[in-house]
């Protein structure tokens, strides 16, 4: 049986870094998202900004100015981390749906 104060540790602390954050959104999202986001033009994932940008922003603690995941994003304002973390998870997935 698994330890629950790991599972919970390990499920419900914020990424810390952009590849994790990644990882974590990608197991969230479901299978319609997915190919919601890997069908949209690069230059259009601006448009996730207010609903799954705003979702990674508050799930993810981008909003503390001591935020590890922040840092590693290598910009200074949540709002663009979320777009790091929105448009590399948008880059792996249109990378495995062309291995695909």
């Amino acid at each position: 049986m698994q330890n629950w104060s790991t599972f919970f540790q390990n499920n419900f602390q914020p990424p810390i870094t952009v590849h994790e954050a990644v990882a974590r959104l990608l197991s969230i999202l479901s299978d319609e998202d997915k190919a919601a986001i890997a069908s949209m033009r690069e230059e259009d994932l601006i448009d996730l900004h207010f609903g799954l940008g705003a979702e990674i922003r508050n799930a993810f603690g981008l909003h503390d100015k001591n935020s590890r995941l922040l840092a590693d994003c290598g910009v200074d304002h949540p709002d663009d981390a979320s777009g790091v973390i929105i448009n590399k998870t948008w880059k792996r997935l249109t990378m495995e749906q062309t291995r695909a």
